[in-house]
């Protein structure tokens, strides 16, 4: 990460038999503003769309991220610029940055209304928030497509996204996110406190590039799959997410509903489909049905 995302601190480490002085690394967990710019040449407006708790670096990809997924925006061309803002009140200026959109693009701020203020562990979600989805989404069609992977490359992914995740190997305290093509390969991989906030910035990241949409690709998600991940990665075109802990029983709901293969539990050999199994090649068709999903283990 490019900014400060680590910070040394002196403590006292008890175990069983006794006590040390020592010295930790923590994960920095600091404020972001994000702030709107846009309108007219001769009447620009500046507006305050959000403030995140996150970990400092990939501010720009973050912020960038966050409007997209959030509809305000509806690709990189409308950006014109992303910057910090110096704030004469802050002591650290990098805790504000600014997105100037080209005059002549009117942002969706109606989309803000549930995002006043978010947090790094949850949102706001529920109907509003479903079909907001289903309005501004450029990339949620529901017709065929052509994704498959196989539970070989799936079973390997948890072990790529360990090896790559320098910050939590420091601290132990943040969340990733990974694209990986349907092949294995890596393609991205950020991370922050905020497991949102990381996704974010993953999909920011893939806006700069010109990928979206993101289909053909599997999102690899390294704690549980909340509702407000599955939608953000509908809205960059996902049709594969896989979460090394549980999905909850709403981003079943979303990821049912738009067609997009859920998978959960993917870790020690084995992981459960919720939705879409016609996704992952399974070989022999090795699977045990309950409910709903497929259990696919040790193949």
């Amino acid at each position: 990460m490019s900014a400060k995302s680590t910070q040394h601190l002196p403590i006292v480490k008890v175990t069983a038999q006794n006590s040390t002085l020592a010295v930790d690394v923590l994960a920095i967990e600091e404020p972001l503003e994000i702030r709107l710019e846009y309108g007219p040449q001769e009447q620009r407006v500046v507006r305050n769309v959000s403030v995140t708790m996150r970990t400092p670096g990939h501010d720009a990809e973050l912020a960038k991220g966050f409007l997209f997924t959030e509809g305000i925006i509806k690709n990189a061309a409308d950006i014109a610029s992303t910057q910090h803002r110096f704030i004469a009140c802050a002591e650290d200026k990098e805790n504000t940055i600014q997105v100037s959109l080209n005059p002549g693009v009117m942002p969706h701020l109606q989309n803000t209304e549930r995002n006043f203020y978010t947090t790094s562990s949850c949102g706001v979600c529920g109907k509003g928030s479903i079909n907001a989805i289903r309005t501004v989404s450029s990339f949620v069609a529901g017709g065929e497509d052509h994704d498959m992977v196989t539970t070989h490359v799936l079973h390997q992914l948890p072990a790529i996204l360990q090896r790559h995740q320098r910050v939590f190997t420091d601290t132990g305290g943040l969340h990733a996110s990974a694209l990986f093509t349907t092949q294995g390969e890596l393609l991205l991989l950020r991370e922050d406190v905020g497991r949102h906030n990381a996704l974010d910035k993953l999909i920011g990241a893939a806006l700069a590039y010109d990928w979206l949409p993101l289909n053909q690709t599997v999102l690899l998600l390294s704690g549980r799959a909340s509702f407000e991940l599955v939608q953000k990665a509908a809205m960059a075109g996902i049709n594969i997410i896989a979460a090394v802990g549980a999905p909850s029983s709403l981003a079943v709901q979303l990821a049912d509903e738009f067609k997009i293969t859920l998978i959960g539990f993917l870790r020690d050999e084995r992981f459960n489909i919720y939705t879409a199994a016609h996704r992952v090649f399974i070989p022999g068709n090795e699977t045990v049905t309950t409910g709903s999903s497929v259990v696919v283990e040790n193949i």
